[in-house]
């Protein structure tokens, strides 16, 4: 005979059939209801943290690191290598980055903005009141806080006067109030890189587009420009610039006679760009000068893998660098004394974390030790770096992920996934979230680099502007090919999904190859350029019109209106799954919401996700988690057949 179950158990079984709440600034069109069991079977992996090296403390061998232990990455203290830290602000919203005041360090500047309008703000932080006091209008979008060599002056960019203009101003963070206008710009590619040593001058950048940017002087006094880099019938990338420590002649990465960004020197006098890594053939994606001006500490990208090198001014032998496992490194910054470098560092079996390097002896210390959330570290995939051949001929590569065969034989289900940008890059990174796929699922992750990638020469990155943007979708018909050829995959179980721009590809690729997609996620994508270049944000208009074309000439409107996927949505017959923040500055909410009706008008199944308080992708956890739960829902249902 059976025994009524009691209220305990009634409860127990009613929660493993609960649906998971969803987050009061979300909107979900068309998800199902998600269950907890979902939810608990993923936790783990939704636990997974990054931590950010920010910069040194200048009197102190103190880090300053951003890193989430809540809902949003805030800043936090670190005394020693390994040692507890200490969160110093509370905001609501996610610090975007932050520096101490160099000589004294008695205060934070740091930058945030609100609901992902990426309309940042400065504001300063006292480490010894706690006190925030906001330095900007609290309006505008103010960018690139520079300080000058002695601490007491602050250099950005704002677009307070027009709204779309990166005008240059400075401020004593001690007296907001007082801040200056120094010098007017046109348009919204300007950024201050350096001050000169003697605190006179400014050094900005130009940026007209990804193959084309320029170095201006400008007097701090006066606001007057002088243009250091000639503008020619050949365009040249300038991406970093920094003051020799006498002032008198630059360090420049530029890729100014050659494929690949070399780092070289410049006389203030001669102008003429003179290489120091002409042996390199790859880019060098950034560097940092010591502070007694000796020592180069450079970051090279070779094949979308960081390698750390020291050059010395002088052209002696530099101290030789340790290797890193394969992976990624940013945010270099010498310690005040020159003895120390302080960096990012993420790889396939290792979050994001804090470490730092004693340059003489070469040591390695590892500030952070960021949890997994899922496997251990050791046991994450690592990238395999595939290479192959494009419709035309032309080499393309990508990095593929494949499940343990041993815990799940047999040929695999795959997801595409296509960077952003255009002029993005895939790189062997932690996967995060995404081990969820590889562990537990046994789903194979492929990150493509199609042409118009960076960190593969300047010829490459050009190969997908303007009228041959299709070019690049193209390449991905190349990876499903090497998808059908590879007998570890299921070319009959392939998904597509990628952000921005990578959302537009993922919705031209499930136009082009409806017939060998299961389904399609498009997360903050351009479904429509001639809307997304009149609706996008004014300061990046002009930017975005080099890359993807002007719509003001007729002939390139109807180009731009011909591959737009609105006008196409007929032809996307497999599931699709769009993923949108209502306040996004770069890819309006209406590119997702007219995308949305389109298809759904063909009689299509969309999924439709929007965050009230989100932008240009999720910052906030709850709204990522929830993200990440309905996406997995997606593809069980979509991709493997699996419901539930």
């Amino acid at each position: 005979m059976n025994r009524p179950m009691s209220c305990l158990s009634l409860c127990f079984v009613s929660a493993l059939h609960a649906a998971v709440a969803v987050p009061e600034a979300i909107t979900a069109d068309g998800i199902p209801p998600l269950s907890d069991k979902l939810r608990e079977d993923t936790r783990r992996f939704m636990e997974f943290r990054a931590a950010a090296f920010q910069g040194w403390h200048p009197k102190k061998r103190e880090m300053l690191i951003s890193t989430r232990f809540s809902e949003t990455a805030q800043l936090h203290l670190l005394r020693a290598p390994g040692g507890a830290r200490r969160q110093l602000t509370f905001c609501q919203e996610p610090v975007a980055g932050g520096g101490f005041r160099p000589k004294s360090g008695e205060l934070i500047v740091f930058s945030a903005d609100v609901g992902g309008t990426e309309n940042y703000q400065l504001f300063r932080f006292d480490p010894v009141s706690a006190r925030t006091t906001l330095l900007t209008d609290g309006k505008s979008r103010n960018t690139g806080g520079t300080c000058s060599e002695d601490g007491k002056w602050l250099a950005f960019t704002s677009t307070a006067r027009t709204g779309s203009d990166n005008d240059v101003w400075i401020m004593d963070p001690d007296k907001p109030a007082e801040r200056r206008l120094v010098s007017e710009s046109k348009g919204g590619g300007w950024a201050v890189a350096d001050w000169s040593p003697d605190g006179t001058t400014l050094l900005l950048g130009e940026m007209i587009s990804a193959n084309e940017s320029y170095i201006w002087l400008c007097d701090v006094k006066t606001g007057k420009r002088e243009l250091l880099t000639p503008k020619t019938d050949k365009t040249v990338a300038r991406d970093a610039a920094q003051f020799s420590k006498d002032g008198k002649e630059l360090f420049v990465t530029s890729d100014e006679g050659g494929e690949f960004k070399q780092l070289g020197r410049m006389s203030l006098t001669e102008k003429k760009f003179v290489p120091l890594t002409a042996d390199i053939p790859w880019d060098v994606e950034s560097f940092q000068l010591s502070p007694d001006g000796k020592l180069i500490a450079l970051v090279t990208n070779e094949d979308g893998v960081s390698r750390l090198r020291f050059l010395a001014t002088d052209g002696s032998a530099p101290p030789a660098a340790p290797q890193l496992p394969a992976g990624v490194i940013g945010g270099v910054e010498w310690t005040e004394d020159g003895k120390e470098i302080g960096l990012t560092f993420t790889g396939a079996r290792s979050p994001a974390d804090a470490w730092s390097i004693e340059v003489t002896t070469g040591k390695l210390n590892r500030w952070t030790e960021s949890e997994t959330g899922g496997p251990d570290a050791a046991e994450c995939v690592e990238p395999e770096l595939v290479k192959l051949k494009s419709f035309d001929g032309l080499t393309v590569s990508g990095f593929l992920y494949v499940p343990d065969e041993k815990k799940f034989p047999g040929k695999r289900p795959v997801l595409l996934n296509i960077h952003g940008g255009p002029e993005g890059q895939s790189r062997p990174v932690f996967q995060g979230r995404n081990n969820y796929y590889l562990n537990e699922l046994g789903v194979a992750l492929f990150y493509p680099n199609v042409r118009g990638s960076e960190g593969y020469g300047k010829t490459f990155l050009g190969l997908d502007n303007g009228f041959k943007r299709e070019d690049s979708v193209k390449d991905i018909g190349a990876f499903l090919d090497h998808i059908a050829q590879n007998t570890r995959l299921d070319s009959t179980r392939v998904a597509v999904t990628g952000g921005s721009y990578g959302g537009y590809m993922s919705l031209a690729c499930s136009i082009r190859y409806a017939d060998r997609l299961r389904c399609g996620i498009d997360i903050v994508g351009i479904s429509n350029f001639l809307t997304f270049l009149n609706n996008t944000s004014g300061y990046r208009r002009d930017l975005r019109r080099v890359e993807y074309g002007d719509e003001r000439d007729p002939k390139m409107a109807g180009h731009l209106k011909a591959i737009s996927p609105t006008e196409h949505a007929a032809k996307i017959t497999k599931p699709l799954f769009v993923v949108q923040g209502k306040n996004d500055p770069r890819v309006p909410v209406t590119e997702a919401v007219q995308m949305v009706k389109a298809v759904r008008t063909t009689g299509n199944t969309v999924w439709y996700l929007e965050a009230a308080d989100e932008g240009h992708g999720f910052g906030k956890k709850k709204n990522a988690d929830y993200q990440f739960l309905a996406t997995i829902q997606f593809l069980r249902d979509h991709l493997l057949g699996t419901k539930g």
